[in-house]
């Protein structure tokens, strides 16, 4: 009887060891995955000193610029530039970083806006430093306490002076006396 149930097994186990190796037939099914890239487009317009207004859009994914000015519309290429951007053309050339831009046709400059930027540090009777960099065009500020993380602010309407703040932050002031809290709590004043 053992050697029967031994028998036994050991077929069974043969019979199991071979069903496992027969090829088996799937219903493969194979999608072919096509991938949609949509343009990058940033679209900005600049005002300068004089009141002209350069409107450019900005196509990222083509490395091209296109320039409405004086109701010509400009087409560019993008060229390597060692900061900021460059576009140009056979007649064109349009350069800039941040908000800063310059467009000159030929040799002659024709358009050009820069930011009315403001530098600033002041100390106060803790010796603590504050740091300040307003972007009068923009509108923001940016703060450095004692040399530390960067601070942005964005101007509100003041009755009188300067006011910008942020979730956290308020700076307000007039003249050179300012003050920065965090959370309502002074940090800084002079």
């Amino acid at each position: 009887m053992t050697k029967n149930i031994l028998t036994i097994t050991m077929l069974s186990a043969l019979v199991l060891s071979s069903c496992k190796d027969t090829p088996q037939q799937e219903n493969v099914e194979v999608k072919e995955t096509v991938e949609q890239v949509s343009d990058d487009f940033v679209t900005t317009t600049t005002v300068n000193k004089d009141g002209e207004e350069l409107e450019v859009v900005f196509n990222n994914t083509k490395g091209t610029a296109t320039l409405v000015f004086n109701g010509e519309t400009i087409d560019l290429q993008q060229e390597k530039s060692a900061s900021g951007f460059w576009y140009k053309n056979e007649n064109y050339e349009l350069r800039g970083k941040g908000n800063d831009i310059q467009l000159k046709k030929g040799d002659e400059i024709v358009f050009e806006h820069q930011d009315d930027i403001v530098q600033s540090s002041l100390k106060d009777d803790k010796g603590q430093t504050l740091d300040l960099t307003f972007n009068n065009t923009e509108g923001t500020v940016k703060a450095y306490l004692n040399g530390g993380e960067q601070i942005d602010l964005v101007a509100e309407k003041a009755a009188s002076g300067i006011w910008y703040k942020n979730d956290t932050y308020e700076l307000r002031g007039k003249g050179e006396k300012l003050e920065l809290t965090k959370d309502g709590e002074t940090v800084f004043k002079n």
